[in-house]
């Protein structure tokens, strides 16, 4: 249900948002390396951190005071923003990064490698360290927990602490952890999630959501003993949190979800809705917002009010690729598009807002194994910071753009400058050669510029394509070992769009990679954005940078003697 009217919000809070205080204890070893390099500009505040013994001593208190100290160390409570904008590029390692500059300059008519995305303009930069609490390579769920709440957890949970074992119904009842999103709902601030995948899908759940399994994105994938011990699914959260009405802006694909078995998709007339306990949640989330306006394409996009509330949903599953979406039945508009709809919506808010923006299906094309669509929607992605970075002022809105986790492409060889990204390698294998020949293996082979370490661009025969390149899309069974070894590339066209690059390993999906990604950053407080750190402490960026909710915080009594918010704000009481 709503929370009460503003003046009582501050009062909701006050009896609730408890946590266990931070131990002072001397600082670990990695704490005291991050005042090593201060900016000239920056106040930098230490905050004591219990020391623990890892992994054991791991608690959701403990990776939010570490968190807050990362960020507290390197200036991030300097910051006076009044909006922040997190993009999150699902997948975007910093090969993807790399790939997807030098062709968007390609495109543009230039060799390439001299290009600049969207974010590379910004003067910070960071790595961020994705791993999960159990896990090496982490996946979506995990990693955009830590970025949302300041908590690392487990791989496939959402917003809830490491403590519950996947699929705990009754454990994620009991251990919600208060995201960004949430916190500034309940402020007053506006709130946007904007994606092109499914808006229930792992990184825009974890804003709004908090389930022990993030496959629980509508009624019929919860099992019935979840649904006997009282968790609801990851739809109806979005719509029914209790934290101001939700989400003002949320758009992306995912109709089905939203709508029950008796409606029929307004896009597709071989569709149905999936919920099959009646639940029109479209329809609910009109009710909770009689100024907003609901759109699934973008021609209603295009016509519907500038200001007030907006449900978008645009595809019944997830959206299309950047490459296919010109050819998509109800027209869809792009990630651009998205956030400048967003951005003009959110703005009116006078409290300021807080906005994710997904590229999601970076993630998607890299598991397939399609370098071409991977690259496409980075491209778009970064349309997409430029939009925000050119409808925003530095002086009071933090941009900060990363990536949720790795892939294992990989950009190999000694390519000539300005060789076709996608090409085949036209230079060396080692560090002499002819730079206008085809470059070729130990067994005369011509090979690509990109490949993978593992996935479904194998060579070996499957149940659906004879052994060889394999072509997009590529859903696999029945992998057999390659017999003639790697194929002949040299008259191949390893630049077209359905083109799948070779993948050492063979899988049904290409997987993560446990390497560090980016972390690009401009606006007030942007200059703590510096060194490696963890992966929660984006969190803590975010939230020390913002006055009116680090204050929120300390009227709570959250906050150290220097009003660094250090203590995890609790949960209210009742399920979420």
């Amino acid at each position: 249900m709503p929370l009460p009217p503003a003046p009582q919000r501050a009062l909701l809070f006050a009896p609730l948002l408890l946590a266990s205080a931070c131990t002072t204890l001397p600082r670990t070893a990695h704490d005291s390396t991050l005042l090593a390099t201060p900016s000239a500009k920056s106040t930098t505040h230490v905050v004591d951190v219990p020391a623990i013994d890892r992994p054991s001593g791991e608690t959701a208190d403990w990776w939010y005071s570490d968190g807050a100290a990362q960020a507290a160390a390197r200036g991030a409570m300097d910051g006076r923003a009044k909006n922040v904008i997190l993009f999150v590029g699902d997948g975007m390692s910093l090969t993807t990064v790399a790939a997807a500059r030098i062709l968007e300059g390609q495109r543009q008519g230039h060799p390439g490698e001299e290009n600049r995305l969207g974010w590379e303009q910004f003067p910070y930069t960071a790595l961020s360290k994705t791993y999960n609490t159990d896990s090496q390579t982490p996946d979506s769920a995990g990693t955009m927990t830590a970025m949302a709440t300041g908590v690392k957890t487990r791989l496939g949970v959402l917003s809830i602490g490491q403590q519950v074992q996947r699929r705990d119904c009754a454990g994620a009842l009991a251990a919600p952890v208060l995201s960004l999103w949430e916190m500034a709902a309940a402020q007053g601030l506006a709130t946007g999630v904007v994606t092109t995948t499914r808006v229930t899908h792992a990184t825009p759940g974890a804003t709004f959501a908090h389930s022990a399994d993030r496959n629980w994105e509508n009624d019929t994938d919860l099992p019935e003993e979840a649904k006997a011990a009282g968790c609801i699914d990851i739809a109806r959260q979005m719509v029914e949190t209790r934290f101001g009405t939700g989400p003002d802006v949320l758009m992306g694909g995912g109709r089905g979800g939203f709508m029950p078995v008796s409606q029929r998709d307004p896009e597709h007339e071989d569709k149905v809705g999936q919920r099959l306990d009646g639940r029109d949640l479209i329809a609910e989330w009109k009710q909770r917002h009689p100024q907003g306006q609901y759109v699934w394409n973008a021609r209603q996009l295009q016509r519907a009010p500038a200001r007030g509330p907006l449900l978008a949903l645009f595809e019944y599953d997830h959206m299309q690729y950047e490459h296919d979406r010109k050819a998509d039945v109800g027209g869809e508009p792009s990630l651009a598009e998205m956030t400048r709809a967003a951005i003009t919506r959110l703005s009116g808010n006078r409290n300021g807002y807080v906005l994710l923006v997904e590229g999601g299906r970076i993630d998607h094309a890299h598991h397939l194994g399609n370098a071409h669509r991977a690259l496409g929607d980075t491209i778009a992605l970064s349309d997409a910071v430029k939009v925000a970075n050119a409808m925003t002022s530095s002086d009071d809105t933090l941009i900060l753009v990363t990536a949720d986790h790795a892939h294992t492409l990989n950009f190999v060889g000694y390519p000539v400058r300005g060789n076709p990204m996608l090409g085949k390698v036209r230079g060396s294998s080692g560090e002499e050669g002819e730079p206008g020949q085809l470059a070729r293996d130990a067994l005369g082979l011509p090979y690509t510029t990109l490949s993978y370490a593992n996935g479904p661009g194998y060579v070996g025969a499957t149940h659906q394509q004879p052994e060889g390149p394999k072509t997009f899309p590529h859903l696999t069974s029945g992998y057999q070992a390659a017999t003639k070894g790697r194929p002949d590339l040299t008259q191949v066209d390893t630049e077209h769009p359905d083109y799948m690059q070779e993948a050492i390993a063979p899988l049904s999906n290409e997987s993560h990679g446990g390497d560090d990604v980016g972390i690009w950053a401009r606006g007030p407080g942007s200059n703590a954005v510096r060194g490696s750190v963890e992966q929660n402490a984006i969190y803590h960026f975010m939230l020390q940078a913002m006055p009116s909710l680090r204050d929120a915080q300390c009227a709570q009594g959250n906050c150290n003697a220097e009003g660094v918010p250090v203590t995890r704000p609790a949960f209210p009481s009742s399920t979420p």
